[in-house]
């Protein structure tokens, strides 16, 4: 064996031997209780909310067959998006949120014009830092509804709010 022959040994052994390189963390996914809704750029009591259903965007396809071929194409007609519905126990006379989805749905019959808002969801993490953010555009509420009573069950009284919107756009 030659001298070349042992540091090539010496060498490869060493690499056993290292400290392997640092790695670092994967960044921690987001929890999905903590969030707050921010409307027309508003934070207040109000818009405190038990659930938030609804962040969906999908593409509406139409199925053509080719003529002749035993093929099918699913092509691209446009953009949906689903409404959004937020869950909170029933709010005072003074929710400006309840007002406002009352003078919509109670307008008696659209004397009055719709007043859409803007609407900015935040996900937040365990210090309260927004770590995703969702925008909906000319947001007005389609439906509201209390949720049904119960003798046999000791839950809170919640209403739920149904907002249809033009545009929703992920921020962060």
């Amino acid at each position: 064996m030659s001298d070349d022959d042992d540091d090539s040994i010496l060498g490869d052994i060493h690499l056993l031997f290292e400290e392997p390189p640092e790695t670092t963390e994967p960044p921690a996914l987001p929890v999905a209780f903590y969030f707050k809704v921010v409307i027309d750029n508003q934070l207040s009591e109000d818009n405190s909310f038990q659930e938030i259903s609804g962040i969906q965007t999908e593409i509406v396809t139409e199925t053509v067959d080719e003529g002749g071929s035993p093929f099918t194409y699913s092509l691209p007609t446009k953009v949906k998006n689903s409404n959004l519905v937020l869950k909170r126990g029933i709010a005072d006379g003074n929710s400006k949120l309840a007002q406002w989805c009352m003078s919509v749905l109670e307008g008696g019959g659209f004397i009055r014009p719709i007043k859409p808002a803007n609407l900015q969801v935040w996900l937040l993490n365990e210090k309260g830092t927004a770590v995703r953010k969702w925008s909906f555009l000319n947001a007005y509420p389609v439906k509201w509804e209390v949720e049904a009573f119960s003798s046999t069950k000791n839950d809170l009284a919640i209403e739920r709010m149904e907002l249809c919107y033009t545009v929703l756009r992920r921020d962060m």
